[in-house]
């Protein structure tokens, strides 16, 4: 890690001191514009948010079922949830344990994996892209590559005493249900599921460990603002409901927290290998004033030095080139230079008509 990336800026405050502090008022950088409250803007329907479960895909008669109906998930909303998808509640559980046990040490503990470099393989911050931001989010985040774990391994933190072994085994976990997962997408898609399949195995894996402290004006304040991911596929676990998606009438949603259940997100690579049939799906994160919540998010795409283009399958007369190739390297040097929350790495990406 550059060295000059890892000196903290000396304006540096974690949404977690700001907690401890113990302030009635958030912070006049922390009020995010009337149009981004996360209050009012919420949908009253009951509307049913898709539950795939993947067990299903072992029954021969059921299988076209289950393609079906992720197809109509990824089409409708670039959204579902999976449960009996073979990750044990306890290797979630330790996961999670050992994300709250990070962001509860001491500052000077966390600080010397600070960076506000966005290459740097592992990194911990605040809010979304701390030193350019202009508004600041409700945030901390522990940021670290992790596929294949064992070049990444080394440089993660090694306090908690047991971080390392217990993120690992999610992260190894996880990483393989997402290929058996982009294997049902792309048959949704009418793909041969094998599709880039090696690239897939041996592609990126960015683990983000997202802390949302109980916040005492949640309805001025967001974690994180309406986004979509960059990834291919983004698959998230949380303990408490905070997670909020976008429907294509721009409605909000939330997202319960189901025992065991994980959620996978479509994001702006997805898009493009789709050539738009799929579209990433808008998400933001809200909070609460009662309690911390805590997400672990592992983003999926091709490796670092590789760009997602269309599938040749999926472009024709009738469905045109709409994409440019892109990828995650690209995506860091864009963020690097933009703010996310006024210009979109998606737009980026299409072809003009």
């Amino acid at each position: 890690m550059d060295k000059s990336s890892a000196t903290p800026n000396d304006s540096f405050t974690s949404a977690m001191t700001l907690t401890e502090e113990g302030l009635t008022c958030i912070p006049k950088r922390y009020i995010v514009p009337s149009s981004l409250h996360p209050n009012g803007t919420l949908s009253n329907s009951n509307t049913c948010l898709p539950i795939v479960d993947l067990s299903l895909l072992q029954h021969p008669l059921l299988r076209p079922q289950i393609i079906q109906q992720v197809h109509l998930a990824c089409k409708e909303l670039g959204f579902f949830q999976v449960v009996n998808h073979g990750i044990p509640l306890s290797v979630m559980k330790d996961a999670l344990d050992n994300a709250i046990e990070f962001f509860d040490l001491p500052s000077e503990e966390k600080m010397h994996l600070f960076s506000s470099n966005v290459h740097d393989p592992v990194r911990y911050s605040t809010s979304l892209n701390d030193d350019k931001d202009k508004i600041s989010f409700w945030r901390d985040f522990l940021k670290h590559y992790a596929n294949p774990i064992s070049n990444w391994i080394d440089l993660w933190p090694s306090n908690p005493t047991f971080y390392k072994e217990k993120m690992g085994n999610y992260t190894m976990a996880v990483q393989k249900l997402q290929e058996e997962i982009m294997e049902v997408i792309f048959e949704s898609l009418e793909l041969n599921p094998d599709y880039l399949h090696e690239d897939i195995a041996k592609g990126s894996q960015v683990i983000a460990v997202n802390c949302y402290p109980a916040c005492p004006e949640p309805d001025l304040a967001l974690g994180l603002p309406p986004h979509t991911d960059y990834s291919l596929l983004s698959i998230i676990l949380q303990n408490h409901q905070g997670l909020q998606i976008m429907d294509r009438d721009e409605k909000w949603h939330s997202v319960p927290v189901i025992e065991g259940g994980l959620i996978a997100l479509l994001g702006d690579h997805m898009e493009v290998l789709s050539n738009g049939q799929y579209k990433g799906v808008v998400h933001r994160a809200t909070v609460n004033s009662e309690k911390k919540r805590l997400s672990i998010a592992s983003l999926h795409s091709l490796a670092l030095g590789k760009k997602v283009r269309p599938a040749p399958a999926l472009v024709d007369e009738q469905h045109i080139l709409s994409y440019n190739e892109g990828g995650f390297s690209d995506f860091l040097d864009f963020i690097s230079g933009e703010d996310i929350v006024q210009v979109k790495y998606i737009d980026k990406l299409k072809i003009n008509p």
